[in-house]
């Protein structure tokens, strides 16, 4: 089986920090199907959990040091120390230097330049997550900030990204993405976005940005593709969680859920014009 790579610039890997592991992993596994494997050593300080899908890696947990429970976004960089100096020059602030995963790879914790935060991860033997955009896997990562020209700004000089505004939202494209898919784990990735009627260069696509809410921080919310939102929400209600909205588009069904601990992140069923 080819392995999901992700080139420089894409978003790879989400993980949520909760202060209580083992409730989180009976919520996340009671709503997903998640299995997890604590890959901390023993004795280790705190713990980090790969969850898995049929065996294939789609995010992490981690025990909380004292923050409230959240989800977080990793960007691929080829290299993480080289990255931050190169982000900081464009107006980021560091809150956690580059540091050693294991052997999986190397990370660090910054904030763009209008106070939402996101991660950064120079993969070695955890290329990032194996299985996504299926039912109980990560969809994307979305940009909600104050100032999105701003924010725009950053990023492009940082990562080389494009934004695409659509009238009914504006796309996030890392050029060459969609080429490195079709050569590597989805060779029918054109084609089948074109009997979709997929917005122009929707292979691309690496997320979506859109303006904070009044009450909202800027942040980088995560979302899950499931087969059925309403399903779902049921679901996440039974085990606990909070249903704090929801919203139809000709493309998708979604869900805002606050997790047990507090962590926000989205559903969302795919139901395109096509049917």
């Amino acid at each position: 089986m080819t392995e999901r790579t992700y080139p420089q610039g894409v978003p790879c890997w989400i993980d949520t920090e909760q202060p209580d592991v083992e409730a989180a992993v009976a919520f996340y596994s009671g709503l997903f199907g998640w299995t997890f494997e604590d890959v901390m050593p023993p004795g280790a300080p705190g713990r980090y959990l790969i969850a898995k899908l049929e065996g294939q890696d789609v995010g992490g947990m981690a025990s909380t040091h004292g923050g409230a429970a959240m989800w977080s976004t990793y960007i691929s960089v080829e290299d993480a120390d080289a990255a931050v100096q190169r982000l900081v020059a464009a107006g980021a602030k560091v809150r956690s230097a580059p540091a050693d995963a294991g052997e999986g790879g190397r990370s660090a914790v910054l904030t763009d330049p209008e106070g939402a935060e996101f991660r950064i991860w120079q993969a070695r033997r955890r290329l990032g997550a194996q299985v996504v955009n299926l039912p109980a896997a990560w969809n994307f990562s979305d940009l909600h900030t104050a100032n999105p020209g701003a924010a725009i700004a950053f990023y492009q000089d940082a990562f080389g990204w494009q934004v695409d505004d659509l009238g009914f939202a504006k796309m996030i494209r890392r050029p060459g993405y969609g080429d490195h898919l079709e050569a590597t784990v989805d060779p029918g990735i054109r084609a089948r976005q074109s009997g979709l009627a997929a917005p122009p260069g929707f292979e691309d696509a690496i997320a979506w940005v859109g303006t904070t809410a009044p009450d909202e921080a800027p942040h980088w919310p995560v979302s899950f593709t499931v087969a059925d939102r309403d399903r779902t929400v049921t679901e996440a209600k039974r085990l606990g969680a909070t249903v704090l909205g929801q919203g139809d588009t000709v493309w998708t069904r979604t869900a805002l859920i606050r997790d047990p601990q507090g962590a926000e992140f989205t559903v969302s069923q795919f139901t395109p014009p096509s049917g």
